[in-house]
């Protein structure tokens, strides 16, 4: 046998050893945590937000990913596009559950999805984490096992918004709540619904003088009617839950129509995502207020646990690379990758560790364990899920603040414990909407 002859056989035996010491190596990374990822990637959803939540979901799923995975199991995501349609949205999640082989369903947008895709993840025993959309009917007396929210639900939303005003009412307007007049309008799906629902129950609980109440379709052509009653109605405080192009149709022509009113206040979706609203609207944008749960970003680094920090500039530092140039970091993209960090911190360790892997009833155990106190999320607030009841599944711990919009900059301005500067209540003459 020539020389060339002995290297290639010395060489194939050596592979082989290789290959046979590294097998049992390996076998131990075979484990794997599969997760099905379903965000809004085309339509007006997108836009309204859902293309932005997606983003942070997916910038914590890939940090876990390099990080090696969690105890032992490797990550690996699925991502589907709902394309803004809830039958997409439900057919997108029974694909992933028995096609794709996910162990869980993570992300969901809108509520008018969550809905239906709630009862089909309960139906297939699939483990469901939202990390967006807070309609109460998603939960609400539907003793769902294996969905659950760590966001605050659209009620709250609405009373936050209506007791701030509320609360400011005397001082800032010059007036008693019961002589304010209020209009309440919204988008006509789930998420609408329920947040109007919290107005309305807060709007009583003040006293407010509800001049106008209505619904209309996220996608209508055109609002001019809607504008048109509101003119008429004169409300001086506008609560507005909607997506986007709704939220610039119907301010671009309030401005064209002469709608005026002295404050507005918006709820999440189409209303938390700055850029948008900016690109659309321009200026007009400045002193509106958004009620969210808080941007990670304006959250107090001394009021969260020690090794959440390093992870906010972490999720700021990959949205600046994915979005160059953002003048406000949208609460969005935080919102997501907060949610899912407590879902890859809290829920799936302990699924492994303490009930033996990652199945939806090892999940759910596990869901229902974790307890953080108020500044254990990057979200500010606490995790405590409700295990039974009205609104089993809900985190009970959570809560929304409101900010405002002014040159560019958001501020904190509700509650006062977590106030950066004070609201500017009612609208300065500067704002083309501000009542003359």
């Amino acid at each position: 046998m020539s020389l060339r002859a002995l290297a290639r056989a010395a060489c194939g035996v050596v592979a082989a050893i290789a290959m046979t010491a590294a097998a049992p190596a390996v076998h131990a990374q075979a484990k794997k945590f599969k997760i099905g990822v379903v965000y809004d990637y085309t339509g007006p959803l997108a836009g309204g937000g859902s293309d932005l939540h997606a983003l942070g979901a997916k910038i914590m799923i890939d940090h876990f990913i390099k990080q090696g995975g969690v105890e032992g199991y490797q990550i690996e995501a699925v991502y589907a596009d709902a394309q803004s349609k809830p039958d997409v949205a439900i057919n997108e999640a029974v694909r992933l559950a028995e096609q794709e082989k996910v162990d869980m369903l993570l992300g969901f947008f809108s509520s008018a999805q969550c809905v239906p895709v709630a009862a089909r993840a309960e139906q297939l025993k699939k483990f469901m984490w939202i990390t967006t959309c807070i309609s109460s009917a998603v939960l609400e007396n539907r003793n769902l096992k294996y969905v659950f929210r760590p966001q605050p639900s659209g009620r709250q939303f609405g009373l936050m918004s209506t007791d701030f005003i509320a609360q400011n009412a005397k001082a800032k307007f010059g007036k008693e709540p019961k002589d304010l007049r209020v209009a309440i309008i919204h988008e006509d799906g789930s998420y609408g619904v329920d947040v109007s629902k919290g107005n309305e129950e807060g709007a009583k609980k003040a006293g407010f003088n509800v001049v106008l109440k209505e619904g209309y379709s996220a996608t209508a052509p055109d609002l001019s009617a809607l504008v048109t009653k509101l003119k008429r109605a004169r409300p001086d405080v506008l609560f507005h839950t909607g997506y986007n192009p709704d939220i610039t149709l119907f301010l671009r022509q309030s401005r064209e129509q002469g709608f005026r009113f002295s404050a507005l206040v918006g709820h999440g979706a189409g209303y938390g995502v700055y850029a948008k609203l900016k690109e659309s609207l321009g200026n007009d944008v400045n002193y509106v207020f958004n009620v969210d749960p808080i941007s990670i970003w304006l959250t107090k680094e001394n009021a969260l646990a020690p090794a959440l920090p390093p992870f906010v500039k972490m999720i700021g530092d990959e949205y600046e690379k994915a979005k160059p140039g953002t003048t406000i970091r949208s609460a969005h993209v935080g919102m997501a990758a907060s949610n899912t960090y407590v879902l890859l911190t809290e829920v799936l360790p302990k699924a492994i560790k303490k009930y033996g892997g990652i199945d939806a009833e090892a999940l759910r155990k596990a869901a229902l364990e974790v307890d953080l106190p108020e500044g254990g999320s990057m979200l500010g607030f606490g995790v405590k899920f409700e295990g039974e009841g009205a609104m089993a599944g809900q985190n009970a711990r959570a809560f929304p603040v409101i900010t405002q919009y002014v040159d560019d900059n958001a501020y904190v301005v509700w509650p006062k414990s977590l106030q950066l500067r004070e609201p500017v209540l009612p609208l300065p003459a500067s704002s083309p909407y501000a009542a003359k």
